[in-house]
C-alpha cells in the first residue's frame, strides 16, 4: 500500500492534527466516547475524526465505529468536511456527517475555537448480530456538543434568559440570576453568540452496508429489492420481496431497469462515449495482459494498441463486447447485442442523475470490477481490497493512471464519466455570511422586550 500513500491515493487529504492543544481536545473527546486516550502527539484524522495512526495504536481499527454501527464522530475542524471517511461501513454515513457538517459551518466553527466537538451518528439498532436487522435502520440522527456540553449548557442558559425577560418579577429571583451567572462561566453570551446546532434526521431508505459480506437494499424506489455481494442464502429470510446475488445477473439487471435507475453510457446525454468505453476497455487490456506477465512499464495508448492485437482472442469476452459497442459509436453499422448475461453488460451502464446516483455506480462498480478507475472513485474500500491481489505491473500501471489522468482534475474525470451535479435547491449564504449572521459586525443585541 505504500505506493498509494506515497501518491495521495490512500490516506490522502486527511486533516493533521500537530499541536498540543488540538491533541488535549482530541483526547478529551476520544474519552468522552470510548474511555480511551491516545499517547500519540501528532496523528491525522478524517471526516469523522477517525485517525488510521491511533487505529495502530489501539489496534482496533473501529475505535469510532464500535460493531460497525452508530458512528462516532469528533470534529476539531470544520474543515474534516472536505476529508475521506476512511473504514465506512454504510454509505449513507459520509453524506450525512458532511451535510451536518455544513448546516451548522458557523456554529461549528465558533464551538471548535474552544473545545472538540463529540456526537453519534445513531439510529435505533445497536446490534447486527442477524442481517434482518439491517431492516430496522430507517432513521438516522445526528447528536453532538462539546466536551463542556457547551451546547447543552447553552439551550439551558438560554431558556433561563427567556424566562428573565418574560416572567415577572424574575428580576428578584436571586437563585434564577445566580443559575444564569454560573452557565454564563462556560457557555459565554449566549444573547451574542448562540451556540445551537441544528438538528438533523435523515430517513435512510435505500444505502449499501459492508457488513455480511456487503449488501444493497433499495426500499425507496417502485420495486423494492435486495442485492447481495456474497451468497444470498447466507443470508436467511429477509423483510423484503426480492432478494439477489452476483449470480442473478438478469434479474439484476430487471431491478434496475424497472426502477430507471440506469442508462446506457452511448445514449448519456453530453458525454464522450467512445472516449469512456475505450478507457475502460485499456483497464480490461491492462488485467489480461499483466496476468500474463507482460511489462507494462511506461506504456502509452500506441503500447496498449498493440499489445490488443498482440493477445487478440485470449483477450476476456469483456474487452470484445466493448469494442464491439465503440466501434458502433464511432462508425456506425449493426447494433452489438450485449445482453445482461454478457459480461461486458454492467459496464455499459451508469446511473441516472438521481438521488441515489452514488449508490447506483457505487453497485455498478462492484459489478464491473476491472474498470479500475471507477472502482477507485466510487468504492474505495473494494478498490484496496483488490489491489493487494494484483501483480506489481498491474499496481503501477493503475497507480501511474490515476494519478496522471484522474487527480489532475478530479471533478472533470467525474463530470465526464457520471455527469453534472446538478444543484437540488438554490445556494445558501456562504459561512462567512452566516457566522455574521449570528454574531453580528460588531456583535448583534437580541435582548426582548417583556
Amino acid at each position: 500500500m505504500r505506493r498509494l500513500i506515497e501518491n495521495r491515493l490512500m490516506f490522502g487529504n486527511l486533516v493533521p492534527v500537530m499541536s498540543t492543544q488540538l491533541v488535549d481536545r482530541y483526547n478529551r473527546a476520544l474519552k468522552s466516547l470510548t474511555g480511551k486516550q491516545t499517547r500519540l502527539e501528532d496523528f491525522h484524522i478524517d471526516l469523522s475524526g477517525y485517525s488510521p495512526e491511533i487505529g495502530d495504536e489501539f489496534d482496533d481499527l473501529l475505535y469510532l465505529n464500535p460493531n460497525g454501527c452508530n458512528r462516532q464522530f469528533i470534529l476539531l475542524s470544520t474543515a474534516q468536511k472536505t476529508a475521506p471517511l476512511l473504514n465506512a461501513k454504510f454509505s449513507n454515513s459520509r453524506p450525512i456527517l458532511r451535510r451536518f457538517i455544513e448546516e451548522n459551518e458557523a456554529e461549528l466553527f465558533a464551538l471548535t475555537t474552544r473545545d472538540a466537538v463529540a456526537g453519534e451518528l445513531a439510529n435505533s439498532v445497536f446490534d447486527l448480530s442477524s442481517p434482518e436487522r439491517l431492516f430496522d435502520i430507517r432513521r438516522i440522527k445526528v447528536e453532538a456538543d462539546t466536551t463542556g456540553s457547551h451546547v447543552a449548557e447553552g439551550r439551558k442558559l438560554a431558556e433561563k434568559i427567556d424566562r428573565f425577560q418574560t416572567e415577572d418579577d424574575a428580576w428578584w429571583d436571586d437563585v434564577l440570576i445566580s443559575e444564569m451567572i454560573g452557565l454564563a462561566k462556560v457557555t459565554g453570551d449566549v444573547t451574542r453568540n448562540p451556540i445551537a446546532l441544528k438538528p438533523l434526521v435523515v430517513d435512510q431508505e435505500n444505502f449499501w452496508t459492508a457488513h455480511f459480506g456487503g449488501l444493497y437494499i433499495f426500499r425507496d424506489v417502485p420495486h423494492p429489492a435486495a442485492i447481495a455481494m456474497g451468497d444470498k442464502d447466507q443470508l436467511g429470510k429477509l423483510p423484503i420481496a426480492h432478494v439477489f446475488d452476483r449470480d442473478d445477473r438478469n434479474m439484476i439487471a430487471r431491478f434496475l431497469e424497472l426502477n430507471e435507475l440506469v442508462e446506457p453510457i452511448v445514449r448519456a446525454r453530453n458525454v464522450d462515449a467512445a472516449a469512456i468505453l475505450g478507457q475502460k476497455m485499456d483497464f480490461i487490456l491492462v488485467d489480461a495482459a499483466a496476468a500474463q506477465g507482460e511489462d507494462l512499464r511506461g506504456a502509452t495508448r500506441r503500447d496498449l494498441r498493440h499489445l490488443a492485437q498482440k493477445l487478440g482472442r485470449s483477450l476476456p469476452a469483456e474487452f470484445h463486447g466493448l469494442a464491439a459497442l465503440k466501434r458502433w459509436v464511432e462508425a456506425g453499422g449493426p447494433w452489438p447485442r450485449i445482453s445482461s448475461e454478457h459480461p461486458a453488460y454492467f459496464y455499459t451502464l451508469r446511473a441516472r442523475p438521481l438521488a441515489d446516483r452514488d449508490l447506483v455506480n457505487q453497485l455498478l462498480s462492484e459489478l464491473s470490477p476491472l474498470d479500475v478507475r471507477q472502482l477507485f472513485i466510487c468504492h474505495k474500500e473494494l478498490f484496496y481490497a483488490q489491489y493487494v491481489n494484483w501483480s506489481e505491473a498491474k499496481k503501477q500501471f493503475v497507480v501511474d493512471f490515476l494519478v496522471q489522468e484522474y487527480q489532475a482534475d478530479k471533478a472533470g474525470a467525474r463530470d465526464a464519466l457520471f455527469g453534472h451535479d446538478e444543484p437540488m435547491e438554490e445556494p445558501g449564504p456562504s459561512s462567512e455570511d452566516r457566522l455574521i449572521d449570528i454574531v453580528g459586525p460588531w456583535g448583534p443585541v437580541t435582548r426582548r422586550r417583556r
